[in-house]
């Protein structure tokens, strides 16, 4: 019996215009009315994901930043794994000598240095998931998207980073070259021990403390629930969600999946324009009517 199911947002739950599908929203009601719990697992903050969902009238659990933070239902925080204080100096340094833009996601919101930047490296990422979308209408949709959001330009991140008051949850650094520019500094950060470096794209790495991972996110909200992790549905396209795809005994990968996630799952569903998610949740359904 599949009692919970865990979706990634970008290039899975969201479709070629950064919204929830009629069709995915439907999918999810008909879900929780078949007592199936649905959340959401995702690399954003809550305040950037959450409105997503809730525009369709749905409430969900929200695993967070990758794992760095989980919520329940109700908006509780149940998990808090922020990138520890005296390895942020390090981070920072690996990346600014290579001239690698990035940004603070704090448990305030996003830091930025440089909003040009900021908007070009978010319609990169769009053209990247859905390369249907022509590079002027995913500036225009990057642009309208940052309005929204809860972002913070400041000069220099030092005053930040110096702040014993805020938490940084992830550090997300992006370069046009792509992984070639990117698979040095990755090696650099993993050497630590003490980091993981996912990706949620070609063109961004996403820097998290070892322990705030999605598969660790979904198990440990997966427990306080009485639910195993034999139990669970998990629904990705990228290297941020492998972690939830090998450890959910029902790991599903969208069909616009990169090949490492498709390796990993279980099964395949369609692309996120062609509501992928709705049709992994009509299986499970299927499947749980079938074991009754």
């Amino acid at each position: 019996m599949i009692k919970l199911i865990a979706s990634d947002m970008d290039g899975t739950l969201l479709n070629d215009k950064m919204q929830v599908s009629a069709g995915n929203a439907a999918a999810i009601k008909a879900a929780q009315a078949a007592g199936i719990e649905f959340m959401v697992a995702t690399g954003r903050n809550i305040t950037e994901a959450k409105p997503l969902i809730e525009e369709h009238g749905l409430t969900t659990a929200f695993i967070a930043l990758n794992g760095a933070r989980v919520y329940n239902e109700a908006g509780e925080l149940k998990v808090d794994v922020p990138l520890g204080a005296d390895i942020l100096p390090q981070i920072v340094q690996i990346l600014q000598a290579r001239h690698i833009y990035f940004e603070l996601v704090t448990a305030k919101g996003v830091v930025s240095d440089n909003k040009v930047a900021r908007i070009q490296n978010v319609a990169d990422l769009l053209v990247n998931l859905n390369p249907d979308t022509t590079y002027k209408i995913a500036v225009a949709l990057a642009a309208a998207r940052l309005e929204l959001m809860n972002i913070t330009y400041v000069d220099d991140y030092a005053p930040i980073l110096a702040d014993p008051t805020t938490e940084v949850m992830k550090i997300i650094a992006f370069s046009s070259e792509g992984q070639a520019a990117l698979a040095e500094p990755q090696a650099l950060l993993e050497a630590t021990g003490r980091l993981v470096v996912t990706s949620s794209a070609r063109t961004n790495i996403e820097i998290n403390d070892i322990k705030a991972q999605k598969g660790f996110a979904v198990q440990a909200y997966a427990a306080q629930q009485g639910i195993t992790m034999d139990e669970v549905m998990t629904i990705g396209d990228n290297l941020n969600d492998a972690s939830m795809i090998r450890m959910a005994k029902y790991g599903v990968a969208m069909g616009n999946a990169i090949p490492a996630i498709k390796d990993l799952a279980w099964t395949t569903t369609a692309i996120n324009t062609e509501d992928g998610v709705a049709q992994a949740i009509t299986k499970a359904i299927a499947l749980n009517a079938s074991e009754k």
